[in-house]
C-alpha cells in the first residue's frame, strides 16, 4: 500500500473511534440535533482531510469570498480617491 492508502486509512479509522465514542452518548441523551451537525461536521472533515492526502485541489474560501465582493468593489471604485 502507498502512503496515501495509509493517510486515508489512518483518517477513516480515527473518523470510526470518534464515531463510536460520541454517537452512543449523543443518542442515549436524545441530542437529535446535536447529532447531526456531528455527522455533518465529521464528514466534511474527513472529506477534507481525504482531499488533503490526495493532494486534491481544495478551495480556499478567500478565493470564494473575492468572487462574491468583486462586484461591489468594482462599484464602489468611482467614489473611492
Amino acid at each position: 500500500m502507498g502512503a496515501s492508502m495509509w493517510g486515508l486509512f489512518g483518517i477513516i479509522a480515527g473518523a470510526v473511534v470518534i464515531v463510536l465514542l460520541e454517537v452512543p452518548q449523543l443518542r442515549r441523551q436524545g441530542y437529535h440535533k446535536e447529532l447531526i451537525v456531528f455527522s455533518i461536521l465529521l464528514i466534511l472533515g474527513v472529506g477534507a482531510a481525504c482531499a488533503k492526502v490526495l493532494n486534491a485541489p481544495i478551495p480556499n474560501p478567500d478565493d470564494w469570498v473575492a468572487f462574491l465582493l468583486h462586484p461591489l468593489s468594482t462599484a464602489l471604485k468611482p467614489f473611492i480617491p
